[in-house]
Parts: structure tokens; sequence; C-alpha cells
């Protein structure tokens, strides 16, 4: 599964909060419909078991609530892909990497282990900060292994954390950074390791307990090192070498998506074009993570998800210059984004509505980003009754009708998405806002009720201003349709 995450630290985001913003993607000719709930204790599965492998589990009695973004069609399971939990803790799963035949072949996954169909279910409801994401992620990876390789995000108000399995039973983890962002487009990208850190304090870095021995058995330093050099004591071990790939396909599926993200963050920090650029799009040392020249907001978040390569050669709706290159690499805002999700921990809030999630569904290239209270029993209907049938009922289907006509009417309809989505981003910090200072001056008994009724308004604004774009997009492809003829013609 193809898909894409950024990951913030509180002081390099723009009110301090924690972010986590993950794109999921459908494999090529593939569309896959996402609805947005709550998953009620009562709901929770107590004995689970998987739909693509054999897995399963017996699950603890006593499950928090949470959010979710699962499959609206559950016939390949859940897939509850980005969530957060009724203690504000997050989780984003999957974003799929790589790896190399060295690591596969010491650690082969397992056919009948889980997968990226079971692990915001079997996780999620039982951790109650970042750091115990990662612990328990970890412990049912190591015993019941994986079929796949994923990178999964944890994220609690102080800590975010990126955990990457390595083969089948094998992991390591890494915090981010607090003044820092990171990048992730489905490789194995965690760069630089601290072991000395990993096996004492465990502040900034977790692995497998027998990490130092696989790396040395199995041949996976590929660094040049001094004579005396002791793994168990280096600091920077370059880990992306060891456990990482160095396909061709990298250059034009994953490196790019990398290069556009920082280039847009850190516009000046380094060189990004030309023959002297610091990194190019097919660099295989673009950094795991940077300190930003800005704080980060939630509008950076959704356009570096939804980019295409906007200001260069590789845009693919490019018209003008030298078009060689056009479409040359792999987009983030794709044709087949299901949904991006955007977790929000608000420390200057208090527990019971600190959380936020911003949801968008569809090509992000032409969607938009609204925010949700995730304290709630219930969500919306318009996310939330997703069908396999068309209908603008809906804001999975209402977005990739948008989504389809715009992309064959990129330069007439293009003025109206822009107005959409600042007038959609703009009306949600504007109804958080008013909503926030109601719940303030109130007490706080039945807030999960509150909250829903303050997410049913802000469905009910999001309905209205899709249903809006989505009339306006129409017209505007209507009047371009190639069949067109009036008598004023002849």
């Amino acid at each position: 599964m193809a898909c894409t995450t950024i990951l913030v630290g509180k002081n390099a985001s723009y009110d301090g909060s924690t972010l986590m913003a993950r794109n999921e993607d459908s494999p090529s000719g593939e569309f896959t419909a996402k609805k947005f709930i709550s998953v009620n204790k009562g709901k929770q599965p107590r004995s689970y078991r998987s739909v693509l492998s054999k897995f399963k589990i017996k699950l603890s009695a006593n499950p928090l609530r949470y959010t979710a973004m699962p499959n609206a069609i559950d016939n390949e399971g859940i897939w509850g892909e980005a969530g957060i939990n009724e203690l504000n803790v997050a989780m984003s799963e999957t974003e799929t990497i790589t790896s190399n035949p060295r690591v596969l072949g010491a650690d082969p996954l397992v056919k009948d282990g889980f997968g990226e169909e079971d692990m915001l279910t079997i996780v999620l409801p039982y951790i109650k900060s970042a750091r115990e994401g990662v612990l328990r992620f970890a412990s049912l990876l190591e015993e019941f292994g994986t079929y796949e390789m994923n990178g999964i995000g944890f994220q609690d108000k102080d800590e975010v954390w990126w955990l990457e399995t390595i083969g089948g039973h094998h992991w390591i983890a890494k915090r981010v950074p607090d003044d820092a962002y990171v990048l992730m487009p489905n490789q194995q990208g965690i760069d630089f390791f601290d072991f000395v850190d990993a096996f004492s304090k465990k502040e900034n870095h977790m692995c497998s307990k027998d990490m130092l021995d696989f790396i040395k058995d199995n041949h996976l330093d590929l660094g040049m090192h001094d004579e005396g050099y002791k793994i168990e004591e280096d600091k920077a071990f370059d880990i992306r070498a060891a456990l990482g790939s160095h396909d061709d396909s990298d250059h034009t599926y994953n490196t790019p998506r990398a290069w556009f993200m920082a280039r847009y963050l850190n516009p000046t920090t380094y060189t990004w074009d030309g023959e002297g650029a610091d990194y190019t799009p097919e660099s295989d040392d673009i950094p795991w993570s940077f300190v930003p020249e800005k704080k980060i907001t939630i509008e950076d978040v959704k356009y570096v998800l939804s980019s295409y390569y906007q200001g260069t050669p590789y845009n693919p709706y490019g018209k003008t210059g030298d078009l060689t290159n056009k479409g040359k690499y792999r987009p983030i805002g794709i044709s087949r984004n299901n949904f991006l999700a955007i977790t929000q921990l608000r420390p200057y809030m208090p527990k019971e509505f600190m959380a936020l999630e911003w949801i968008s569904v569809g090509s992000n290239a032409f969607n938009v980003s609204a925010p949700f209270y995730a304290n709630v029993n219930r969500t919306p209907d318009y996310l939330a009754n997703t069908t396999a049938r068309v209908s603008t009922d809906n804001y999975y289907w209402s977005s990739r009708l948008i989504g389809a006509m715009a992309d064959a009417h990129y330069n007439t309809t293009a003025i109206h998405i822009e107005r959409y989505q600042n007038k959609v981003h703009s009306k949600g910090h504007e109804m958080i806002n008013a909503f926030d200072k109601e719940l303030l001056s109130k007490d706080f008994a039945n807030v999960s009720r509150k909250l829903a009724n303050c997410n049913d308004a802000i469905a009910k604004m999001l309905k209205e201003e899709t249903d809006d774009a989505l009339d306006k997009v129409l017209y505007t492809a209507s009047c371009g349709m190639k069949n067109s003829f009036a008598r004023s013609d002849a």
C-alpha cells in the first residue's frame, strides 16, 4: 500500500501541538472508499481474526474508545489506519516500506502474521502513551510476526515516535525531535541510529533486544569503520544503509516525494535545484528529519501531502517551458489517495477536547481538510455513512467526483478548488475557535455528546461547501465538453 507520512514535533508546529499526518493510497488501478467512525467499547472485538491471513488474537476486555478510518466495504478486513483514543494517544498505520534481500533473507516475512489490516484495531485501544504504543506493537510483532514491512506512527501531546518493522519480527523506533519534522515516502527511512541510547536510557531510540546481533550475524553493516570499531558504541549508525532498499525504482517513486516536501518546508536551508543542488529528487541521502525554517501549520501539512510538484518541471499539469520531465515522478497528491488524516493534540486545551482530527478523502490535490473533535461516541453521518454506491450524500464520493472532473479540466476548475479549500479551512478554524470558547465556559459534563454536536455542525458546513464546489466544477467541466456546439459556432 503506497502512502506518504509527515510527523511534526511540538516545538516545530505553529501552536505547540504534536502533529501526525498520513495519506492512505490504494494500489494502482484501485480506489478504496473510506469512512470516519468512533469505535465504542462494546464494538471492539474480544476475539480478533484477520481476513487476509490466518492471524488471530485474544484482546483485552477493557479497551479504550477510539476513532478510526476503516474501509467502507469490509471484504478485506478493517484497515483502521488512523485514529485517536480517549486518552489522547494517536496512531497512524501504515507506511508500507522497503528493505533489501539480505534483511528479508535473515528474517523472512511471516505468511500468517498480522498486517496493515489489523494493526490499529489490536494496538490503539490498549495504549496510554506514544511510547507505550511502540512497546505494545513491538511485543506483538516479536510474538506473531508480520507478512509485510511497515512504518507506524504513535503520538501523544509530548512525543511522536516512528517505528519501522525490519523483516518478519524485528523493529527499530526513533522519537521525532521536538523541534523537527520527519518525512516518510514508502521507504525504510530512519537514517542514523543511536545504539548507546537504545540499549540504555531509551530516551529517543528503541529496537529489538537482539538488533546488534542481528546486524552483526547477518553482515548488514555497510559502514567503512576504523580498526577497533564497536557497533554497540555507535551513536550515529547508518541504519538506512544497513536495513533499507537501494533500488532504481526508489528514484521515481519514493525519494522525489521527500525532496519536494523538504524543498517546500526548508526552501533556503539547502539548494534543491540545478547542477549544484545539495539534494535532488533522486538523492538517496535526504535526511529523515529537518528543523523547519518556520513553524509548520495545518495548511502546510495539507499542502505537502496534496502536492504534485507544483513549480517544478515534474508537474503533471504543466503546460509551459520544457515539458520533457512532466509527470516523471510519482506525485504525493495522487488520483488514488483514499484519505488524509492529520491528528493534532493541543496541549493548551483541556484533555476533554484536546484532540482534533482533520479529515480529507479522495484525491488530495482537489479536496479539503476539515477538523473534527476526537473524543466522541459517534461521528457525523456525512463522514460515517460511506457506501459502495456512489452518492453525494457522503463526503467520500462527493470528493471523488470533484477530483475526477477537476483533474480533467484542471486549468478552468483550479480557481474553484482553491476557493473551496481556502473557505473550508478558514471556516474550520473559525468554528473550532468558537466551539473551544463555548466549551471552556461550561462544565465538562456530557462532553462527548457536546463534541459530537459540534462535529455535526462542522459536517453540515463541509457538506454545503462541498456541494457548492461540486456544482461549480460540474458546470465548468460541462461547458468544456468536446462535443459542445452552438449555432453561433457555425
